[in-house]
C-alpha cells in the first residue's frame, strides 16, 4: 500500500529510484509512524500522508544540491535528511538537532536501513563544531531565513551554498542579505498532491 503510493507519486516527478531506495523509504515512514506514536515526532499522523508531506517535498531537493557533504540543521525525525541521504549514497550528510528523541530515531533508521552515509549529531546549531566545512547547508521549517543565515554561518565552506525549504519566497529577508552572501537561485518546487506553494531558495558563501 504505503509502496504503490510512493511510486505513484514518484511517477509525477522526474526523480529515477532504485528498488532498494524506493523499500528504504517505505521503511523510513513505517519507522516514523510508528515511533511517532510514542514520542510525537512529526504532527502529520497519517503514514500516506507522510509520503507527500515529508517524504516527497524532501526529495524534490535533491536535484539542486551540488557537493559531496551536506548538513541538514533542525533536522527533526531526519527530514529532509534522511530522504536526501537515501536516495544520494555517493553524499555524506550530518543530521544535526537539539532534541535526543529526534537523534535516537535517525540513529535507529540509519541502523535498519543500513545508512553509511549519515551522521546524527545532537546539538544547537550555534555550538556545533565541525572538522570539515559542507558545500550545503539545508534547513526546512527550521527558522527565518535571517536566523539561519546569522545562526549557520560557520558551517559552509567558502563557495558554499545554504538551501532554504520555504513555503512562500520570503522576499523582504532576501533584500537584507549579511555581507558576503548572495542569492543564487528561488527555484519552485513541484510536490505532487501537496497544497500551497513550496520554494527553495538557494544562497551561495563568496568569502574572499
Amino acid at each position: 500500500m504505503l509502496k504503490s503510493r510512493l511510486q505513484g507519486l514518484l511517477a509525477q516527478t522526474s526523480l529515477q529510484l532504485t528498488e532498494l531506495q524506493i523499500s528504504q523509504l517505505v521503511s523510513l515512514v513505517e519507522q516514523l509512524d510508528k515511533w511517532n506514536k510514542a514520542y510525537n515526532l512529526t504532527s502529520v499522523r497519517d503514514p500516506m500522508e507522510m509520503m507527500v508531506k515529508h517524504i516527497l517535498d524532501s526529495l524534490v531537493v535533491s536535484p539542486y544540491l551540488q557537493g559531496e557533504r551536506f548538513i541538514d540543521v533542525g533536522t527533526g525525525p531526519g527530514l529532509p535528511g534522511l530522504p536526501l541521504a537515501i536516495i544520494n549514497p555517493d553524499k555524506q550528510f550530518v543530521l544535526l538537532d537539539s532534541l535526543g528523541k529526534r537523534i535516537t530515531f535517525i540513529r535507529q533508521v540509519c541502523h535498519l536501513l543500513k545508512l553509511d552515509n549519515v551522521t546524527a549529531v545532537q546539538s544547537r546549531v550555534e555550538n556545533y563544531q565541525q572538522n570539515l566545512d559542507f558545500d550545503g547547508v539545508i534547513s526546512r521549517a527550521f527558522a527565518s531565513l535571517e536566523d539561519m543565515l546569522n545562526w549557520c554561518s560557520h558551517l559552509p565552506a567558502n563557495n558554499g551554498k545554504f538551501y532554504a525549504l520555504k513555503g512562500l519566497v520570503p522576499e523582504q529577508e532576501l533584500e537584507n542579505l549579511p555581507e558576503g552572501l548572495k542569492l543564487h537561485s528561488i527555484e519552485s518546487l513541484t510536490v505532487p498532491e501537496l497544497e500551497g506553494q513550496r520554494h527553495l531558495v538557494i544562497i551561495d558563501k563568496n568569502n574572499p
